[in-house]
This record gives structure tokens, sequence and C-alpha cells, in this order.
């Protein structure tokens, strides 16, 4: 009995020894899956697999951790220098809540992480793996924390990739989601701001694009980290939604295309210790609430569009160079003056032109655009048809010394503020064309005050007598004139009297204004007409010119008068003939252009409708579109959220081109709209669209490759396109983003160069002038691309490449020619290093070419060596345009006689005596019968009649 007793703990302990023995074992499902990783690794060694194969133990292998049932329940193999790929399977480890990858070489697809609903924390990050599936994040209920960044090639050959929508509703409780480098592309996702566990956001160093969504205003982030997006577009809009994300700690959005003045509100974001918002496009004053932020540690400024005084920032790590801030010391204070207009430049939104020019703390001593000075002192504020936005300033008071204000023709609104009825010295006061409301501030009788043109200004609530100078007209009118010209006080108050109509487009030029005064009385006293009939609002209306010869563009034939009934959204057309000029209800804007309505590029889009979407920019998307003629127009339309100093710029500088350079082989800009936030670019028509849809998707968009003798052409209209641009004309340009996808195509292929919104002023000669940097890498010459310096041999070198992707139909930068070294990505270089061997020649030509055709390989061979020079990498190596000409001329005028394709004309020999073929042709058309061809009388009855107000002069040459 004793013995037996003293036995049983002994017996015990071996049972527990045992027990816990058989529990260590490891899972033979999870086994599986560790021997699958060992297989697709390819250097397991370094791991030191346990000798009896058995993970759990004992003895337990360092990198795995299992659960009492031997179910692996983490995985750690972080820096252990792995190569190879993950298996399939490793989605089954049903138990893993942990799963350290990171720091290694591994490579391959991303096997989907579907259904591993146990998985909490995954680190992933600093690999090389090539994909992810689209599933991968499905199921994944328990996931708290996720890294993939530092995988810069996931999904990259795909064009990148974009997180699932069904990541919110898997993972309710993930708090950190790191994806920095990984390849992302596309808009920021909404439903990011719904996971409201998500603490921690870093999605650096992508190809992101577009605002931050308005979602995010309720979000509880603590990080975001959104800085340094790789893609040309990158990251843009205002900074309106983080301001409201009071839980935020760390701020990090450098790098990107911001815009607009830093909010006031980001002062209630009271635990920021690190906010980074330098190189963007940021403008305006900084919001005194920054620098007091109480947490602040760093904030980092730089290289924006800032302007006022530099805040007295304590925190310890503060840069803000590269603004134009009006002190060099923070805390130090701005002269009042500059403060005053810098207050008036907020109210109106910072427009970009103006915060270019207003820098410095000296109006007077500068070159501040609109500012008029003497001896010192401001005494004009001088900005008519400047694209104006917002309100005007109470602060224009402080600026005493003005004498004259013009702010017409913007799209100012509010009320016009008391505080300038204390100017003493103003003497005229134009505030017309606008969107202001009364009532109007009580002047002095000398103050002359036009504020005629704003359709919400209740002008009887003015000055009690009309006196000269002080109607709402700003002239002289008598109190019981009510003729429609007058501009007084009992003329204000008629329903669309002074009306603003901006709403005109130039199609071509400009319209000479000597021939055209009666023209224009004559569709005034229409527009008259028909407003004093009219019950219901009145309609905008817009006239359309066309010049009768486009080279001849002071030949104008044709006038399309419509009107756009905004109420119902209906529209009618009118046509007149006769050049005119407009005056009046026209409102004629800066570089003698006219803006067309954006409800007729609505209507001619059929508000901007997806069937009618030619392609997607960097600042918007282009339109198909039909004007009430017929005219077929292209409508570039700027994103709202891209509205940033580079769009503007852009925009405005392709504005500028219309009136400095056309050419049958650049692309016409035929008039633009500006409403609101709405900025819009109307161009002719290219049915073919971009080069780049047909050398690189042909395939996907159904089409046929092209010839060798289009190709030719291609080049050849590219080349006297630019030769235009660099030598011929009357101002000499430097383009700076030529590439295939801003070559378009005419329905006979023949080729135009587009999108001048990069174009800068070239220098006399060869001369280099630095620049910004922009652009296209892949097309961006080595200089450029390395110290910012331009010359038109930039644009040599874009032309060279473009002729390597006619001859090879491959892109201008491509992955999967990575070989000796990165450069080979880039197709110059690539090309520089094969075109002497003719073998690998031959192979790299575009394979829809036959190059077994040596007089087609011969073309393609001088191509080859045309290209060369022009990509040389040394700018003092490459011919001008004028030779690339000279060089393509030749090829594309050769001609020989076609072989076995003779027309059959009636059957008709033409080898015959020519009065014996005649005979023989009207004995064929008498033979025929009425349904074989169309008899003249039939002719006529296709052609639609002539439409009411067409000149009897209008010709088919009207129709080009």
């Amino acid at each position: 009995m004793g013995s037996a007793a003293a036995a049983a703990p002994l017996l015990l302990s071996l049972l527990l020894l045992l027990a816990t023995a058989a529990a260590a074992a490891t899972h033979p499902a999870d086994l599986a899956v560790l021997e699958d990783l060992r297989k697709s690794l390819t250097n397991p060694d370094a791991l030191g697999w346990p000798d009896n194969g058995d993970a759990c133990g004992p003895p337990a292998w360092p990198h795995v951790s299992c659960d009492r049932d031997g179910r692996v329940d983490n995985l750690d193999l972080k820096n252990a220098g792995l190569a190879g790929t993950l298996p399939p399977s490793i989605s089954t480890l049903s138990a893993l809540q942990g799963l350290s990858l990171q720091g290694n070489a591994l490579s391959g697809p991303l096997p989907s992480f579907r259904g591993m609903s146990t998985l909490r924390r995954a680190f992933l990050n600093n690999n090389d793996f090539h994909s992810i599936p689209a599933d991968f994040f499905d199921g994944l209920t328990d996931l708290l924390e996720i890294s993939l960044g530092n995988n810069p090639r996931l999904n990259a050959s795909a064009g990148g990739w974009a997180l699932p929508a069904g990541l919110a509703a898997s993972a309710e409780q993930l708090q950190i989601l790191s994806l920095d480098n990984c390849s992302l592309s596309g808009a920021l996702p909404p439903f990011l701001a719904a996971m409201t566990s998500l603490q921690n956001l870093t999605l650096s160093y992508n190809n992101l694009s577009g605002p931050i969504p308005a979602a995010f205003n309720a979000s509880a982030l603590q990080r975001l980290w959104l800085n340094n997006q790789l893609g040309e577009a990158k990251l843009s809009g205002t900074l309106d939604v983080v301001a409201a994300m009071t839980s935020l700690q760390e701020l990090w959005l450098h790098g990107n295309q911001f815009s607009g003045p830093i909010p006031e509100a980001i002062a209630d974001c009271k635990g920021l210790y690190t906010v980074r918002l330098n190189n963007n496009q940021l403008r305006g004053l900084v919001p005194p609430g920054l620098a007091a932020l109480p947490a602040l540690q760093e904030l980092k400024l730089d290289n924006n569009n800032l302007l006022g005084p530099v805040p007295p920032v304590k925190a310890p790590n503060f840069t803000f160079s590269g603004n134009e801030f009006c002190a060099a010391k923070p805390g130090d204070a701005c002269a009042p003056l500059v403060m005053a207009l810098l207050h008036f430049l907020a109210a109106v939104q910072y427009p970009t032109k103006l915060v270019d020019s207003w820098s410095g703390n000296n109006p007077c001593g500068g070159a501040w655009m609109g500012v008029t000075c003497v001896q010192g002192k401001v005494t004009g504020l001088n900005l008519p048809n400047s694209g104006l936005n917002g309100t005007i300033s109470p602060s224009l008071a402080n600026v005493t010394t003005l004498l004259d204000v013009r702010l017409d023709g913007n799209h100012l609104t509010g009320r016009v503020p008391d505080s300038l009825t204390s100017l003493a010295s103003l003497q005229k006061l134009d505030l017309s064309m606008n969107d202001l409301s009364g009532p109007l501030p009580t002047f002095k009788p000398s103050v002359q005050v036009n504020v005629s043109g704003n359709l919400n200004f209740n002008s009887t609530a003015a000055a009690p007598d009309a006196q000269p100078g002080n109607s709402p007209g700003g002239s002289p009118a008598t109190p019981n004139d009510s003729s429609p010209g007058s501009h007084g006080k009992s003329n204000a108050s008629i329903p669309g009297n002074g009306k603003k109509t901006s709403s005109a487009v130039l199609l071509g030029t400009t319209i000479p204004v000597a021939i055209s005064v009666v023209a224009l009385i004559s569709i005034g006293a229409v527009f008259l007409c028909k407003r004093r009939r009219a019950s219901t609002p009145p309609l905008t209306a817009s006239v359309v010119v066309h010049p009768r010869d486009s080279s001849d563009p002071d030949n104008l034939a044709k006038i399309v008068v419509a009107t756009n009934d905004v109420s119902s959204g209906t529209s009618q057309g009118n046509t007149h003939s006769g050049s005119s000029s407009l005056t009046g209800d026209v409102h004629m804007i800066e570089a003698g252009n006219f803006v067309i309505a954006v409800q007729v590029l609505r209507g001619a889009t059929k508000n901007f409708a997806k069937e009618n979407v030619l392609g997607r920019g960097g600042f918007g998307v282009v339109y198909k579109g039909e004007l009430h003629d017929g005219t077929m127009i292209a409508v570039k339309r700027m994103e709202s959220v891209a509205v940033s100093n580079k769009a503007l710029d852009e925009f405005q500088a392709e504005i500028a081109v219309l009136t400095k350079v056309r050419h049958r082989n650049l692309v016409s800009i035929l008039g633009y709209a500006i409403e609101g936030n709405e900025r819009l670019l109307v161009y002719e028509y290219m049915p073919n669209g971009a080069l780049s849809r047909h050398l690189f998707g042909w395939r996907q968009f159904g089409l046929e490759p092209l010839s060798l003798k289009k190709r030719l052409n291609i080049a050849l209209d590219v080349a006297r396109g630019m030769e235009y641009l660099h030598n011929l004309g009357h101002h000499r340009f430097i383009h700076r983003d030529l590439k295939s996808a801003n070559i378009l195509l005419g329905d006979d292929f023949r080729a135009k160069v587009s999108d001048f919104g990069l174009m800068k002023d070239a220098p006399d000669g060869n001369f280099s002038v630095a620049t910004r940097l922009a652009g296209t890498f892949g097309y961006l010459a080595p200089e450029y691309a390395v110290t910012g310096k331009i010359s038109t041999k930039a644009d040599v070198f874009s032309f060279g490449v473009v002729l390597l992707e006619l001859i090879t139909g491959t892109t201008a930068i491509d992955d999967s020619r990575v070989g000796e070294g990165e450069e080979t990505r880039h197709l110059a270089y690539w090309f520089c290093q094969i075109r002497k061997d003719e073998e690998k020649l031959r192979a790299a030509i575009d394979p829809t070419l036959d190059v077994t055709d040596e007089e087609i390989f011969e073309s393609i061979s001088v191509i080859a060596e045309l290209a060369g020079h022009c990509t040389a990498r040394e700018p003092s190596q490459r011919p001008d345009m004028g030779h690339a000409v000279n060089v393509l001329v030749p090829m594309v005028e050769k001609w020989k006689p076609v072989k076995d394709e003779a027309e059959d004309y009636l059957g008709i020999d033409l080898h015959l005596p020519l009065l014996q073929m005649v005979k023989s042709w009207q004995d064929a058309e008498a033979s025929m019968t009425d349904g074989s061809i169309l008899s003249l009388e039939d002719s006529k009855g296709s052609i639609p009649a002539r439409p009411a107000g067409f000149a009897e002069s209008f010709t088919s040459a009207d129709g080009r």
C-alpha cells in the first residue's frame, strides 16, 4: 500500500509529460503548410528547420509558437534573408494570429488571405511581391494591423491596384493600415473613413491622386501619412477636410499638389505634434492657430506659395523657406498696407496669378499685378476680368490712398462693404458684371460707382438721388429716364437690365470690330425684344463664331446664337449671317476671346455623359461634344479638386497659346468656359484620338495596327508642328510634354500636337533656361531631368522617343525591359544599346511591320538613326526639328504605282481614246435605272433646308 502510494505521483507526472508532448506535436495540416513553405523558398536552410520535422516540438522550432492543439498561432520569419515565394496553402493556417515576414526578399504573387479569421497582425512589408489578389482581405474579421509597405512592384505591371471596398466590412477592427510604396493607384477610398477603429493610415509613395474625400471629416485617425505620391497627378485639392480630423497627431502631406490656404480650423487639432505640408501648392496667409498648437514639435512649410508674415512657431523643428513671406524672421510683422491687400487677396480666394506676383513687403517696390502706385502710394487696384471669386474684403478701406478701383467682370458675390465709403480719395469704383447683391452703400457724389450687370443687385436701395457720378450704372441719369439704354436708377429695376452674359465663345479668332457693329446691334435688338416679351426668367445667350476660311481669320461668315433656358434645361438655336463684334450684353474678356456658358457645353456633351468620355488627363476628363450647328468639339473639363496653382497655370497657358500659335499640325483651341469652380477648354475634335491608343492599345480598342506609311506621315506632321513652335512662329516655344498621348489623329490619320499647358517661352538660340521640372518620365531629356534647365533640344529628345515608339510599338518606360541596370527600362537608353546590331534591331521592330521587306527595313533604319541622334545624351549632339523634317519629307513623298488595285470606273476601259471613253460613259449612264443611281432631283431632296437666318453666301467652306 505504501509503495503504491509512493508510485502514484511518479505515474501522474509521467502521464502529464506524455500529455504535454502529445499536445505540442504539430497538427498534420499545419505541418503540411510549413513543408509547402520550405519547398517554395530558394534558401530554406537559412531557417534551421527542426531535425524531426516537428515545428511545435519538443524541441520547439524558434520561428513558431503553437496552441495546445498543435496549431501554429504565430509564424515569425522576419529579417531572415529569405528568397522565393509564399505557398497558397498558407491561408489554411486556421489558428494563425501573427505573421511576420518583413525584411526579406520574397517575390512572386501574394496568396489570398481569404478566410483567415483568426489573423490579427500581418507584416509583409519590405519584400518584392509582384501581385495581390482581389480577395486578399476577404474574411479577415479579427485583423488589427497589416503592413504591405515597400513592395513597389505590387501589381505594377497592371498599372497598380486599389483597395477593395470589402476591406471595410471584413476588417472592422483594423487599427493600423500601412501600405506605403506598394503601387496603390487611383483615388483615396472614402470607405476608409468609415472604419471607426482605424487609427494609423500610411499610404505614402504610391500613385494616388485626387482629393482627400469629404467623408474623412469625421475620421478618428491619429496618424495620416499621404506624402510623396509618385504619380504625375498626385493628391490635390484643399485641406479643409483635414482640419476637421480633430484626433490627428501626425499629418504628413508633403510632396503632393494640395492647394488653397491652410484652413484656420486646423487649430482645433490640438493633438498635432508633427505637421509636414512642404512641397505643395498651398497659398495665402498661415493661420495663427497652426503656430499656437500646444503639442507641436515639427512644422514644415517649405516650397509653397504662402504669403504674409512668418508665424512665430515655438516648435523646435520649423522650416519655411521657398515661400513668398513678407519678412525673413518668424514673428516679424508685415507693413499694414501689405496686410490690407493680402486680406483682400484672401477674400477673393487667392487667385494664382496674384499670389505669384504679390510678394514682399512693399506693393510699390515690385511687380504687384493690378496695383498702381504714384510716388510710393497705392492709388489704383485694377483687376478687371481677372477670374476673381469670393467677396470684397472690408480691408480695402485700409488702403487709404486709393483713387481708382476696377473689379468689373469677375465672379464676386456678397455685398459692397460699407467701409469703402470712408476712402477719402476714391474717385471711381467699377464693380460691374459680377454677382454682387445690394443695397449699395451711399458714396460721396464725386465717386463714380458702376454696379451694372449684377443680376442680384437691388439698385433701388442706392443713393436716393440719381446724381451724376453716383448712379448704379456709373453715368449721369435722369430719375425718370426709363429708356432701354439708360443705366440710371429707374432702369436698374427692369428684369434683365444690365445682365452679365459671360456666355459666348469665339471659335477661331477675334472678330474685327470695324465690320461687325451693325450686325451685333441687330442681334442685341433681338435679345432685347425677347426679354421684353418673356414672362419667364431671362435666358443666357451664347455666340459661336466660325471662320469661313481658317487661313483667313478676318473672313468670318457665320454666327450661331443659342439661347439656353436654365430653368428647363432646353435650348434653342437661331442663326444669323455676318461678321460681328460683341458689346453690351456679351462680355469680352482678356485676349479678345469669348467665354462660352457652361450650360452650352453641358448640352453639347449631354451633361458630360460617361459615353462621351474621350480620355482622362492629369487635371480632368476630355469629353466629345456637338454644338447646335453640328460642329464636333472636344471639351477638357478640369476637375474642381484639381483647381490648383499648377492646374490653373496650365489652363491659362493653353488660352494664351490661342493668341500666339496657329498651325495645321497643332490642335486648335476654340474657346473656354469659366464659371465658379468650372474650368473648361474647347478644342477641335480629333476623331481617331491619341497616337498612344493606336501604338499600345490597338488590340484592346479593336483597332487596326498602324501601317508604316501612316507612321511616317504622323512623324512628319509632329516634326512640322514642333518646328513651327521652335522656329517659325512669331513667338518661340518649348512644348515640354511632347509624347504619344499628346499627339492626336484626325479621321485621315494626320497628326496634330496637343496639350500646351506646360509650354514655355523659348530663349533665343539654343541657350537653356531654368524652370520647374515638368513633363512625363520616359520623355524627359537627361539634362532637364537632372538640372531643370531646358532648351528646344529637350523637345527634340522627346520627339526622338516618339519616333522609337513608332518603330518599336513599345512604351517609353517598360519594366519588362529591365536587364543590365535600371536604365534599360527607358526606351531611349535601351534602344541606343541595340540599334547598331542589325539582328537585335530587327527583333526590336514592331511585329506588325513586315521587316522581311527590305525596303521597309531600310526606311525603319533611317528612322532609327534619326531617333538615335534626337535622343543623344548631350543636347549639342541633337539636331533641330528642321533637320528632322528634312529627313522625313523624302521618305513620306516616295511614290510608286499601286499594284493590281485599279478601280472599276463603271466598267470603262481607261486605255481607250478619250472621246470613245466619254461616249461609253454616256451610254452607261443612260442605261442606269432610277434605283441604281440618284438623279439630281433625288439628291436635292437629301440636302436639309438652309436654316432661317443663314447668309446666302454661306458656302461649303463654312463646314470645314
